[in-house]
């Protein structure tokens, strides 16, 4: 089956909040085996949801509806289709009933305005919503299905879950399985040349590649009958891209690069620190944000001036003097000093020009290096980079990520040194 989310909003169109429900949507259908062709998003007018709808009805058998659903005179969702579709909007009495109890529940004085949500279009499935005070419904008519669901994610997702993921599971036969794997180092176009012939031969399963921020992920997806197995499909498939794309594979479960790294560092429990220049904390702040980092992670330093790295790493002051902060020798120094002074198993450093000034011919914006340091002794590796302040930094920090990555591992690092 093809469906089309239909988002419903003017606050959307003008970028007050972002459409995180098609993003979560999209992501669990195909387990149904529900192919999402198409995603739009209308302002709250009856007129252009009306063409909308008609047009996602054309195209698609699904149509699933998010927003609009409450008890405000703009909210015309369930107005609009009920029209669509030849039926009237008749009282649910538990709809109300329940609306009435949430109200109760919270303290505030229920208006009148909220009995609109209530009104549900005849001949409908009801969705409770145990979330909200917006109940949902879904309609079958001339062999297509119109689902409609709230705009909150705190009272969309629950919805989904428990009573439209189950409506589809029971009426279909098949469901799409994909596996993501994520891939650094390699450019999307060169990623493609090196599975183009799997690309333009695919049937089942299907291979895609997305592009993003200095990585790629490959997506392979199977369709297969409920309750089969999908490996016998996928299986060969991943096994032939993981020998084209070699040690810069770096997860088949869909895991981002900081946290395979620090899964690595915890399997093989090994401490890790941090000084940062050019990226301010942003190394720190990603591995923060990983549950049970505290096992491995002893802190970071943010030593931006020549002063700091002196004092605080033990950085000489001769290194700075001739190299210059930005340098291979600085970021080994700077490596080795967080490491000796945390006293961890590994340090990791990074000094470099993000911009968008401070370049030079010698040493342009985009100019990076990263330093490890273990007892193993000091790597060091040199970025050349380009885009904005906020990319410089980012792809910095995966750099990172992956050098941490492949040390553990045992993996040859390339430092960039091209003499």
């Amino acid at each position: 089956m093809k469906a089309e989310i239909l988002a419903v909003g003017t606050e959307l169109l003008m970028g007050q909040i972002v459409n995180t429900n098609a993003q979560y949507l999209s992501s669990k259908l195909p387990d149904v085996g529900i192919s999402v062709y198409y995603h739009s998003v209308v302002g709250d007018n009856p007129e252009r949801l009306r063409e909308s709808l008609e047009l996602a009805l054309k195209r698609c058998d699904v149509v699933i509806t998010t927003g609009g659903l409450g008890p405000t005179q703009d909210d015309l969702t369930k107005e609009t289709i009920s029209e669509v579709c030849g039926r009237r909007l008749v009282l649910h009495q538990e709809s109300l009933d329940a609306i009435k109890a949430f109200f109760k529940k919270i303290g505030r004085e229920m208006t009148h305005n909220n009995e609109k949500q209530a009104y549900m279009p005849e001949n409908c499935t009801i969705l409770k919503n145990n979330n909200g005070t917006a109940p949902g419904c879904i309609i079958e008519q001339g062999g297509k299905v119109i689902v409609m669901l709230p705009g909150p994610p705190s009272e969309m997702k629950p919805m989904f879950d428990d009573s439209v993921f189950p409506y589809f599971r029971e009426r279909s036969s098949y469901a799409i399985e994909s596996k993501f794997l994520r891939v650094f180092g390699i450019g999307e176009s060169a990623m493609e040349t090196k599975i183009l012939d799997l690309i333009e031969g695919q049937t089942n399963p299907t291979i895609a590649t997305y592009a993003k921020e200095g990585e790629v992920t490959i997506r392979v997806s199977a369709r297969v009958e409920q309750g089969k197995d999908a490996e016998k499909l996928l299986g060969p498939v991943i096994e032939e891209i993981r020998k084209r794309t070699g040690d810069s594979l770096y997860s088949e479960e869909d895991r981002t690069l900081d946290q395979v790294a620090a899964e690595l560092l915890s399997g093989h429990k090994l401490t890790l620190a941090t000084a940062e220049s050019c990226t301010g904390g942003l190394i720190s702040q990603m591995l923060t944000n990983i549950p049970g980092i505290s096992s491995v992670f002893m802190g970071g330093a943010v030593t931006y001036s020549n002063d700091a790295k002196e004092e605080y790493l033990g950085v000489r002051r001769d290194t700075l003097l001739q190299y210059g902060a930005v340098s291979r020798q600085t970021a080994a120094e700077m490596a080795a000093g967080v490491r000796s002074r945390l006293k961890t198993d590994i340090g990791v450093a990074v000094t470099g020009i993000a911009g968008p000034d401070g370049g030079t011919p010698d040493k342009p914006v985009g100019l990076v290096y990263i330093g490890l340091s273990s007892e193993k002794g000091t790597v060091t590796k040199e970025l050349r980079l380009l885009g904005n302040r906020k990319r410089i930094r980012t792809i910095t920090a995966l750099h990172v990520f992956d050098m941490i990555r492949r040390h553990v591992s045992g993996l040859e690092i390339d430092t960039g040194d091209k003499e």
